[in-house]
């Protein structure tokens, strides 16, 4: 039981890693531009990742899953964090960040729809729930109005566009992996993989000079030891965590996510937002429940 204990406390931690994401990379990103700031993270993420989980074989893994697992990857890395940040503000940051956890469930719909799987028809209204939540916080503080909706995606459509791309990346990406990993992780190579590709975006384009200061390289750290930890004791949780209780505390991770960021951005969120937060966070273990295995 102990062992059982050892093993879940480290998803928990996990889960908690993920959840500072968002403030972490934007505070970064604020003071070493969106390109260099991103490339640092992963470059350090890629470090900590290979003493922590080591650097596997290539040959372990199918070609199949290191181009199609990789690309997806490598895609939905980029776009999540230059949303990020290229976002306005730090407002509009917390936003893009939750538009990202619509990615649970677009994997679900996913997941039912390649598998033919029967499901019951409350799934499709929780899906529409975590739509409406976005589109809710992402109108303004007076509810949901396509017109603001419109309005305020028109204010910087890129960063909301990769946001929303990028949930429908990983949703795939959830989908593939599961099929073509063989039971194995290539996790460091990918995030490599992504490092290298901002670097040569960085290097190709006009991004500014990376300047260090004190505050630039803590935030580095913090960023950087949050995904790369992340993923790492993730690792650990699943090999003999308390799976059940480690995926249902998963799906509030949107929660968590925004009232971390609202708290280390030092941002006030209105009523409307944290509403919109609630829907998503509900259709989520909404989506997980009525799929779950029994």
């Amino acid at each position: 039981m102990a062992g059982t204990h050892k093993y879940t406390l480290a998803g928990c931690l996990a889960i908690l890693f993920w959840s500072t994401i968002v403030a972490f990379v934007r505070n970064v990103t604020e003071q070493l531009g969106p390109v260099g700031g991103a490339a640092m993270i992963y470059t350090v993420s890629s470090i900590l990742l290979a003493v922590f989980i080591g650097l596997p074989h290539p040959k372990l893994f199918r070609i199949r899953y290191l181009l199609l697992g990789g690309s997806l990857f490598v895609s939905y890395e980029i776009f999540l964090v230059l949303a990020l940040g290229l976002a306005n503000d730090r407002l509009q940051a917390i936003e893009i960040g939750l538009i990202n956890y619509l990615w649970p469930c677009l994997t679900v719909l996913l997941t039912v729809t390649i598998n033919r799987q029967p499901v019951s028809f409350l799934l499709y209204p929780a899906l529409l729930l975590a739509f409406l939540g976005v589109a809710w916080t992402v109108s303004g503080d007076e509810g949901l109005s396509l017109t603001r909706l419109a309005a305020n995606v028109a204010t910087n459509p890129l960063s909301y566009s990769m946001a929303f791309i990028g949930a429908f990346i990983w949703a795939v990406y959830c989908n593939v992996t599961k099929r073509l990993s063989g039971g194995h992780n290539a996790i460091t190579w990918f995030f490599m993989a992504t490092a290298s590709a901002l670097w040569i975006t960085y290097f190709i384009s006009d991004a500014p000079t990376l300047v260090f200061t004190t505050g630039a390289v803590v935030d580095l750290l913090l960023a950087a030891t949050a995904m790369g930890m992340g993923y790492a004791l993730w690792n650990i949780g699943i090999i003999g965590g308390n799976m059940v209780l480690l995926a249902v505390l998963s799906y509030f991770t949107p929660l968590l996510s925004t009232l971390i960021a609202a708290i280390l951005l030092n941002v006030t969120l209105s009523v409307t937002f944290w509403q919109g937060v609630i829907m998503v966070t509900a259709a989520s273990l909404m989506c997980w429940w009525l799929t779950r295995n029994k």
